[in-house]
């Protein structure tokens, strides 16, 4: 049965449905052009694999595109073309996902696509080693032989002990080397099924309508028995760890994670609003604390950032990171990132920064809905982390509602030596 939820008068609708087989549909009306993004979430992705399989959601994705008996190698993407579509897929450390951007009137070809992959794969042995190759040469591109990318991977392996955002989606190489076609098959058997996938749809449409279409084409298949999901948390960090990287680069790169709840820990918490907030005024615009005091004013770093995401299955992390300027030193940048740490705990923000600094945040979320696949985006990333839909709308309130004296406190139980890993990128010679 459909049922409908808005949240305040100035949010679009999102109507919700449920098929008999477990899948939810979620469907946003936006009426400005005759288009539609489609898109199909499934909830798994790399913070689901165990050691020996790292790698396997994301090689999956990419067999997704290799054909079932009804539509061969290729033809999935063929068809989206030639039917004046945009396709691709992506794979999170929470969930994986597929989305096909189109005329209003080919949404049907989306979903008769979507369904017949969605449990009638393949997985040819031939098609996997090809594929297995190109991701292999995707983790050399992206991780092995890019010191920002290598650097990034030991620090989150660092950073994570106990949960499985300790390794990255790409996966291990030993792990992608030795993962086999059985063992590809029976990780699609076990997840991609209509009741652990999600789909949303947001365009020029009529709920109702989609919701038939979804019975039409995705009502038939029978939903798995799906595994029962242990909870992962993190361990209680026991003092500051540090990570030494040494590879061949150009240029040297600091950076500082602390580990910090998510808002799946707590979906009333004001803390990770507080932790957003925090981020802004270090890195919101040329007008945060970074621009102006570690590249414009100082010119103690090239290039500063800090970020933090609330919208994770498990823990986060709030992150800063350098790149020292020429005439600087890695351990220019570590003091910066240092003092203005300890400004944030000991000198309260005034209410002029605060208040740009909540219209900043506030201004992007809300210009994000000037895109059909931004909304989708946000709806499904939420939903396939576990998490509701209706907390997109509860952003703007949570920021809202962050005073200084927030800001201070969660600084000071957060942002401590005992929850930080340091990664200090050295480079050697580059031969």
């Amino acid at each position: 049965m459909p049922s409908q939820t808005k949240k305040h008068p100035d949010t679009q609708l999102v109507h919700t449905f449920e098929l008999s087989n477990g899948l939810k549909l979620l469907v946003q009306e936006d009426h400005r052009a005759p288009v539609v993004v489609s898109q199909i979430w499934y909830k798994i992705g790399s913070s689901y694999e165990p050691i020996g399989l790292t790698g396997i959601s994301h090689i999956l994705e990419h067999m997704m595109f290799k054909g079932t008996p009804k539509y061969g190698v290729g033809e999935f993407s063929r068809i989206i073309a030639e039917n004046g579509g945009d396709e691709n897929a992506f794979t999170h450390y929470d969930y994986t996902g597929y989305y096909q951007l189109l005329d209003v009137a080919k949404l049907p070809i989306a979903f008769e696509l979507e369904a017949d992959r969605m449990r009638h794969l393949t997985l040819d042995p031939e098609e996997f080693e090809k594929e297995r190759q190109v991701v292999m040469e995707e983790r050399l591109m992206r991780t092995e032989d890019d010191p920002h990318g290598k650097a990034y991977e030991r620090w989150m392996a660092a950073a994570y002990i106990s949960t499985a955002y300790h390794h990255m989606p790409i996966g291990w190489m030993h792990d992608i080397q030795n993962i086999t076609v059985t063992d590809l098959r029976a990780w699609y058997e076990k997840w991609y099924a209509p009741n652990n996938a999600l789909i949303v749809v947001v365009g020029d449409v009529r709920p109702e309508a989609v919701y038939q279409l979804a019975q039409q084409y995705f009502g038939h298949l029978k939903p798995a028995e799906l595994p029962i999901v242990k909870p992962q948390l993190e361990i209680q960090p026991l003092g500051k760890r540090q990570v030494a990287v040494k590879v061949p680069a150009e240029v040297p790169w600091f950076g500082m994670a602390y580990n910090v709840p998510s808002l799946k820990m707590d979906l009333t918490s004001i803390e990770p609003y507080v932790l957003c907030v925090i981020a802004t005024i270090l890195n919101g615009g040329r007008s945060s604390r970074l621009s102006q005091d570690l590249i414009r004013g100082k010119a103690v770093a090239a290039s500063a950032n800090a970020w933090y995401d609330p919208y994770c299955r498990l823990d986060s992390l709030f992150v800063l990171e350098g790149t020292p300027a020429i005439s600087h030193r890695v351990a220019d940048v570590e003091k910066a990132l240092l003092a203005q740490i300890k400004r944030l705990k000991t000198t309260t923000v005034t209410a002029e920064e605060l208040a740009r600094v909540k219209t900043r945040a506030i201004a992007l979320k809300t210009y994000a809905q000037d895109s059909i696949s931004r909304q989708a985006n946000e709806i499904g990333g939420l939903e396939a982390a576990g998490l509701p839909w209706r907390l997109r709308d509860e952003y703007i309130a949570g920021i809202s509602t962050v005073t200084p004296e927030q800001i201070k406190t969660v600084a000071k139980r957060y942002l401590t030596n005992e929850r930080l890993t340091v990664l200090k990128l050295k480079p050697l010679k580059i031969s």
